[in-house]
């Protein structure tokens, strides 16, 4: 005899609950986004759209965003966004240029690390300084871009400064040094490049070694290790590297090629892994104030997640989007930094791309004290 087929009964409460799930879960979770275009809105026009795929992104001492993007130019700019700012200042163009592969700061200059068909270069122009405010009588100089130099054919993978105040570069095949301010680039050693540097916990200089190992640059000495570290078993060289720093600790986060996520200092190495994320691969991510890292992963349509290393979880926040003023979504992104007051800046690496600023949830104190992170008498009141 068969059974009876019961009819689906969408108001029970685990359907009512799984409607809720799809409909609420799929896009951002917590937090708020804020999409701003590259611009100073109501007052100038946009990157063009097929050239304002944001790949690199920096934030210098003052809080200034610095960036650059590909697709078929590339442009630079800074984003301000204190007091009674709120703008992106296009800088220019770095002629034949398509791709640019970092952003870094130093020496009271912006670099960028910029590819085309005739290889990699390094261009500069000087540091953006923050105006009284732009209410009143206001205006912005776009001084030339200059040429620093060139590594030559191959395309520049990332770039990085250290505290000496050098650069450091790697491309496909080898890692340079660029003394800031000579303006001169020095060879050190040959690597293959498989993604982005991190400077770890005690200013070492790191790179991935083909699928087992991180190489170690230290600039002071200018020692290079090849194989420094070893790493756990996973799923490594198969997807470009992505590096996030905890500005507080010095700990490094990063990812394998399967989204298995790990966190590395210089005094205790690599561990085992500390989560997973959604899904794979891991791009761009940030660790903000309170020591939690927020990321994108996913091919496509980007997913974003956290890791919080105090409740030890990886929790999946869904798409991104952004419903002030005008609603964007976002699918893609290219670099990602923390700002100034704890948000995070994450690079729109799409056409029309747009500057993401990201401010986390505020923690829940209450929670945090029942978990034994902090006093209980230091619990707010009830009422």
């Amino acid at each position: 005899m068969k059974t009876k087929k019961q009819p689906f009964d969408r108001n029970s409460p685990e359907n009512v609950a799984l409607r809720a799930e799809i409909v609420h879960g799929a896009f951002l979770r917590e937090g708020t986004m804020a999409a701003f275009p590259t611009c100073f809105p109501g007052a100038t026009i946009p990157i063009p759209a097929d050239e304002s795929r944001i790949t690199a992104l920096t934030v210098a001492d003052g809080g200034i965003v610095y960036g650059g993007t590909s697709g078929r130019r590339t442009h630079l700019f800074y984003g301000l966004f204190h007091g009674a700012t709120g703008m992106v200042f296009d800088v220019g163009v770095a002629e034949g240029a398509n791709r640019c592969a970092a952003v870094c700061c130093a020496g009271g200059q912006f670099f960028a690390f910029v590819n085309g068909p005739a290889g990699g270069r390094v261009v500069a122009c000087p540091l953006a300084t923050l105006p009284f405010d732009l209410l009143q009588e206001w205006s912005f100089t776009r001084e030339p871009l200059r040429e620093v130099g060139s590594v030559g054919s191959e395309p520049i993978v990332h770039a990085l400064g250290v505290k000496s105040g050098a650069l450091v570069i790697v491309t496909e095949t080898r890692l340079l040094t660029l003394d800031v301010a000579a303006g001169r680039l020095e060879p050190v050693a040959e690597v293959r490049c498989a993604g982005r540097m991190a400077i770890g916990s005690q200013s070492g200089v790191f790179g991935l070694e083909g699928t087992e190992y991180l190489w170690r640059y230290d600039a002071a000495s200018r020692r290079f290790d090849r194989h420094s570290v070893r790493l756990p078993a996973g799923a490594w060289g198969r997807a470009s590297l992505f590096w996030a720093r905890d500005g507080r600790t010095g700990m490094l986060y990063t990812a394998d090629s399967e989204g298995a996520l790990y966190a590395f200092s210089e005094e205790r190495g690599v561990g085992p892994s500390v989560g997973r994320a959604p899904v794979a691969p891991v791009g761009p991510m940030a660790v903000t104030f309170d020591d939690r890292l927020f990321g994108f992963c996913g091919d496509g349509i980007a997913r974003m997640f956290c890791y919080d290393p105090l409740l030890k979880r990886v929790d999946d926040l869904g798409v991104a989007v952004s419903t002030l003023q005008r609603r964007r979504y976002g699918y893609v992104f290219g670099d990602a930094v923390t700002g100034r007051d704890g948000q995070i800046f994450f690079g729109e690496d799409d056409d029309l791309g747009h500057l993401w600023l990201y401010f986390p949830r505020i923690r829940d104190a209450q929670a945090l004290a029942q978990q034994g992170t902090i006093k209980s008498n230091d619990k707010p009141n009830s009422d």
